[in-house]
């Protein structure tokens, strides 16, 4: 059973007001676990995320869902670290838990999310409670940390104790193959991290529940079988990673 969610849109985060979204599960019993998810490379396109972010608040999880720009001088640094430093401070008074927040993204939002939990010192010492990697690549640098989080991994190994990471890729994804994950996925074993990989039936749009349209140059909502059953997918492995356990056909 999914629960009825409130949305509220267009509230400010940051000196530079940039946007966020919230998706909240009404009539929750006490604070509830929150994510904090980014968005990819387009800047400003927290709307791609949408779809997935209300199936996961549908499970019982708080969603903050912040614009930021990889396009900006400092490759977005700076609005990811304002929109952490938003959730950890507000969202008490949006019905979540600071002290149960987990941090994920999309694509280049991806790695940006991955790159905090292996090199916490370069964003302000901030660990989640869990980092969940959709569809990234993370042999490059990472506009979070300005670090590569495969290098930053294989030069601190274990933290005590390490973040757990959840991620999840497309198998048909011809934008970011598969196998980073899978590169990931095994360094992370070889440092003793706690990691699940969930590969999926789609393609990189298809992992947040949405689709490419060229004639509008962005991804928009998708119905498409794949892309539903991928999204679902990925919630539950949000809402997981939040401490919900996954319930339903789609839950594995």
């Amino acid at each position: 059973m999914t629960a009825e969610v409130v949305v509220r849109t267009g509230l400010t985060y940051g000196s530079g007001g940039k946007l966020m979204d919230v998706y909240r599960p009404a009539g929750a019993a006490g604070p509830a676990p929150a994510v904090l998810l980014w968005h990819g490379r387009g800047p400003d396109e927290r709307d791609v995320l949408a779809p997935v972010a209300r199936a996961a608040a549908e499970l019982g999880v708080v969603v903050l869902v912040p614009d930021w720009r990889p396009d900006a001088a400092d490759g977005g640094r700076t609005h990811l670290l304002d929109s952490a430093l938003f959730a950890r401070q507000h969202v008490g008074g949006l019905g979540g838990d600071p002290e149960r927040i987990v941090l994920a993204g999309w694509s280049l939002g991806g790695k940006a999310a991955v790159g905090v939990a292996v090199h916490p010192a370069a964003f302000d010492g901030w660990r989640p409670r869990a980092v969940v990697g959709i569809a990234g690549a993370y042999a490059t640098v990472a506009p979070s940390t300005g670090t590569v989080p495969l290098d930053d991994l294989r030069r601190s190994g274990r933290q005590a104790p390490p973040t757990p990471v959840w991620l999840v890729h497309g198998t048909a994804d011809p934008v970011v193959d598969v196998e980073r994950s899978r590169e990931l996925r095994t360094a992370l074993e070889q440092e003793n991290w706690p990691v699940s990989l969930d590969e999926v039936a789609t393609d990189h749009a298809g992992v947040v529940m949405a689709e490419f349209v060229p004639e509008r140059d962005r991804c928009l909502p998708s119905t498409a079988d794949h892309a539903v059953a991928a999204g679902t997918r990925t919630a539950l492995a949000l809402a997981a990673a939040a401490g919900i356990p996954p319930t339903g056909p789609a839950a594995r």
